[in-house]
C-alpha cells in the first residue's frame, strides 16, 4: 500500500500594523512550488481550508490568513472594520511574507479583499480561483440586495444583521443548498460560531455588513482590471448559493471569456461537500499557472 504524501502545516502569527495576523501555511516537497493565497469568507476563517491544505499542501504552498475580526487574528480594540482595512492588513501580510507572485483563491468576503489586492498590485497575481466570490450585479440575490441596502439608522437594521450571527444562521450557511448535507461536517460552523461569540466579534461583523455596499461601488473597477489584465481564471460555483446565485459565475465570462467554469450542485461553502471534485481542478490549474 502506498501512503500519499501528507504535508506539514505551519501555524504562525505575524504583526501587521499592530494586528497579530494568524495564518496557516503548508510546506510542499518542492521549495519552488506554486503559491496559492487562500482568502476566506464570512463567517469563517482560515480553518475552512484545512482539508484542501491536507489534500494539496504537499505539492503546492498554500497560505491562508485570518482577517481582523475573524479566527485567531488579534486586532487592536480601536481597529476600524471596513473592507478597505481588511485589504490593508492582507496587503501588509503578503508583504511581510515576501510573496511577489501567486494565485489567489477568493471566496465570499475573499473577493472584495482579493480584488482590492489585485487592483493595487496587479504584478502579484498569477491567476484567480474564484469560488462563490462575487464581482457582478448579476451575482446578487434579492436577499443579498436587501441585506446590502440596510443602513445603520434604519429601524431594525442592526437586529437583522445580528440575526445572521446566530448558530442556526451560521449552520444554515454551511448546509443550505447542499444536495447531501450529511457530507458537511459540523466542525466548521461550530468553530465559526465560537469565534463569532468572542467579545467584540459581533460588533466587527455588524460594521462590515454595513460597509459591504462599498464593494458594489468597486465592481466596475474590478471588472475593468479583469479585462485589462486577463488573468488565467478558474471559476468554481455552488449553484444553490442563497447570496450569490449562479449568474454571478457566468458573469465573469463577460470579461474573461477564456476562464474555466465549473458549477456544482451545492451551496455557498462548496468545498465542504465537493472537495473531491474541486481539489483536482485546483491542482491542474496551479500546474498550468502557478
Amino acid at each position: 500500500m502506498t501512503i500519499p504524501s501528507v504535508p506539514r502545516t505551519l501555524h504562525r502569527h505575524v504583526d501587521v500594523e499592530g494586528t497579530r495576523v494568524f495564518y496557516r501555511e503548508s510546506v510542499p516537497q518542492r521549495p519552488d512550488a506554486p503559491v496559492l493565497l487562500l482568502l476566506h469568507g464570512f463567517p469563517s476563517a482560515s480553518h475552512q481550508f484545512r482539508r484542501l491544505m491536507d489534500v494539496l499542501g504537499a505539492h503546492y504552498r498554500l497560505i491562508a490568513p485570518d482577517y481582523p475580526g475573524f479566527g485567531h487574528t488579534e486586532a487592536p480594540e480601536d481597529f476600524t472594520y471596513t473592507f478597505d482595512r481588511l485589504a490593508d492588513i492582507t496587503e501588509g501580510f503578503v508583504q511581510q511574507l515576501g510573496l511577489t507572485r501567486f494565485v489567489v483563491y477568493v471566496f465570499d468576503f475573499g473577493a472584495p479583499v482579493g480584488f482590492r489586492l489585485a487592483t493595487r498590485h496587479p504584478e502579484w497575481i498569477a491567476g484567480l480561483v474564484v469560488q462563490n466570490g462575487n464581482a457582478y450585479a448579476e451575482g446578487l440575490s434579492d436577499a443579498a440586495r436587501g441585506f446590502i441596502a440596510l443602513r445603520p439608522r434604519d429601524p431594525g437594521a442592526e437586529k437583522t444583521v445580528r440575526d445572521l450571527l446566530t448558530l442556526p444562521a451560521t449552520r444554515g450557511q454551511y448546509e443550505g443548498g447542499t444536495a447531501e448535507p450529511h457530507l458537511v461536517a459540523p466542525d466548521g460552523w461550530t468553530l465559526d460560531q465560537h469565534f463569532l461569540d468572542l467579545p467584540g466579534r459581533k460588533e466587527a461583523q455588524v460594521a462590515l455588513a454595513f460597509d459591504y455596499r462599498s464593494n458594489l461601488a468597486l465592481y466596475p473597477r474590478w471588472q475593468a482590471w479583469l479585462r485589462e489584465h486577463t488573468p488565467p481564471a478558474l471559476i468554481l460555483w455552488g449553484s444553490n448559493d442563497m447570496f450569490f446565485p449562479e449568474a454571478g459565475a457566468h458573469a465573469y465570462l463577460t470579461d474573461l471569456p477564456d476562464a474555466e467554469l465549473h458549477v456544482f450542485d451545492t451551496g455557498h461553502f462548496a468545498l465542504e461537500d465537493k472537495l473531491p471534485e474541486i481539489a483536482p481542478l485546483i491542482a491542474e490549474f496551479l500546474d498550468r499557472t502557478g
